[in-house]
């Protein structure tokens, strides 16, 4: 059989280029057809931020126009923080191994340097002390133990309520699918999140984070993130 190497070679080239080309695109950013809105999905983020989560809590407090995101992993027994101040630039800042009994949920703030954690399992509670937000520290409380419902009454003051006649209900992962629509073409599928367990909205940027099974997703609208840049030099 007479095989022509010019073809070969041919072939060769054509399937070393394609291959290229798909690893230089596998993890670009998902742009809209308007360009209004980019998706960050998790390989293009810092490999911690490609691990499933349990829960996680954006922290805005610093005063300073920051934004950290405290997201838990491993049934509770690890807290990252993520420094999600510059959306285009997500940096992993720290990771502390965390003493819960098992997977727990964010709750209230207390003055916007202390957020409440409940246990899943058996609804034991602790505080996450924030005051530094790059290093949060965790402090268990014993009288915590049982306490549902959280409100704050004072800057340095909470209301516990108790939870033994409170029915619990654990939220139902779902996808999250991100749709173009445009004038000129049909509706696409830009992205989709799967099994997403948990949401955070920040408002300032118009910034959607999504906790889901392959971890963290970020749905991003840079012109409102250059809105809100500009507004806080114009106050600096």
């Amino acid at each position: 059989m007479n095989t022509n190497p010019v073809r070969i070679l041919r072939a060769v080239a054509a399937c070393m280029f394609g291959s290229a080309l798909l690893a230089s695109t596998a993890g670009a950013q998902i742009v809209s057809h308007s360009r209004d809105v980019v998706i960050e999905q998790p390989i293009n983020l810092p490999e911690q931020a490609q691990v499933a989560g349990d829960a996680f809590y954006l922290n805005t407090e610093s005063g300073n126009g920051s934004a950290y995101l405290y997201v838990e992993q491993q049934n509770g027994q690890r807290l990252v923080v993520f420094d999600v101040t510059d959306l285009a630039r997500v940096k992993m800042v720290r990771t502390e191994e965390l003493a819960m009994p098992g997977p727990f949920e964010f709750g209230e703030d207390v003055d916007g340097s202390f957020i409440v954690l409940r246990s899943l399992d058996n609804q034991e509670m602790a505080v996450l002390n924030i005051h530094k937000a790059k290093a949060p520290v965790l402090q268990t409380v014993d009288t915590f133990q049982h306490a549902g419902r959280v409100t704050s009454i004072g800057r340095s003051t909470f209301l516990l309520t108790d939870a033994r006649y409170t029915l619990r209900h654990e939220p139902v992962a779902q996808d999250y699918t991100v749709v173009d629509v445009n004038k000129k073409t049909n509706p696409s599928v830009l992205y989709t999140a799967k099994l997403v367990k948990a949401s955070i909205a920040r408002e300032e940027t118009g910034t959607l984070f999504l906790l889901g099974s392959e971890g963290l997703t970020i749905i991003r609208h840079p012109e409102v993130e250059q809105e809100y840049e500009f507004q806080q030099r114009a106050q600096n």
